[in-house]
């Protein structure tokens, strides 16, 4: 057998270790994929943990045991593209906010309307959807029109943006925890309209209003809906755009919106995500 100089054992050692350090390297590159990427700020790594309602359909809800809606089944989508399980916990719209920002969820989904107000406590996600302010109301009331409503009992959401129209129209609205809380005042007859996002507040009426509660009206909101991700946390917000955009191009938010929303046009001025990416428009 040849024997090897000291030096030439110590070189070879030495090409042992790097190439031990090499290998390491690969499989935490591995790992990191895995998890979502080697640092995006994740309550759990390879979870995104999502806070979200249960009773907003078609948005954000629970079937069959199962979170759903368009923007749930589109966060799932965005998910899938960075590699991480979507992990969703129901909560209050009132305090998903805050939990979002205090690190109880790693994003919020729930249809949220990007507001200044909003800004100083989460960071957004670019725009996925556009949404109309419903009037809800009953078949008998004889309100058909947002400028009617002065002196009636105005209930809404608390915290979301109807409940903020409502106070900038100075109606004093009545504020309720969810959604069914709002429909059932209607039905009840303790409150004259709901100040609604107008697609829950039209497929809640149909579904739950029992026949006395309608959507007559409804408005463009100015701004559009994204995802809530806490004010620290850029990495995490900066790869859900990436993805959202990814999800876009590839046809699955037109697919979602057609599920969701069959027949509803999109506005010319709407272009979801970054805005750069071209996607075919929902039929309507």
């Amino acid at each position: 057998m040849r024997a090897f100089s000291a030096p030439f054992r110590r070189i070879a050692a030495a090409g042992a270790v790097v190439t031990l350090a090499l290998s390491m390297v690969a499989c935490g590159s591995d790992d990191d994929k895995a998890a979502g990427g080697p640092d995006l700020g994740l309550l759990k790594a390879g979870t995104l943990r999502i806070g979200t309602l249960t009773d907003a359909p078609p948005n954000v809800y629970v079937k069959d045991g199962k979170f759903t809606g368009f923007d749930n089944d589109l966060i799932t989508a965005v998910a899938a593209k960075l590699n991480l399980k979507p992990e969703f916990v129901g909560t209050d719209f009132s305090a998903l906010l805050s939990q979002v920002n205090g690190g109880q969820f790693d994003l919020g989904s729930s249809s949220i309307t990007i507001t200044e107000a909003r800004k100083k406590t989460v960071a957004f996600s670019n725009g996925y959807d556009f949404g109309y302010l419903g009037l809800n109301t009953t078949k008998t009331s004889g309100i058909t029109k947002f400028d009617q409503l002065a002196g009636k009992r105005v209930v809404v959401v608390q915290g979301t943006v109807q409940d903020d129209y409502a106070t900038s129209k100075n109606l004093d609205p009545v504020r309720v925890p969810n959604y069914n809380a709002a429909v059932g005042q209607l039905k009840a007859g303790t409150a004259d309209a709901w100040i609604s996002p107008a697609e829950i507040g039209e497929k809640m009426a149909k579904e739950q209003g029992g026949g006395v509660v309608i959507l007559a009206a409804k408005e463009l909101s100015s701004a559009p809906t994204a995802y809530a991700v806490a004010k620290s946390n850029d990495k995490l917000r900066e790869a859900v755009n990436k993805a959202l955009d990814e999800v876009i191009a590839d046809g699955t938010w037109t697919k979602l919106v057609e599920q969701y929303y069959p027949g509803r046009a999109v506005p010319e001025t709407f272009k979801p995500g970054s805005g750069t990416v071209k996607f075919t428009a929902p039929k309507a």
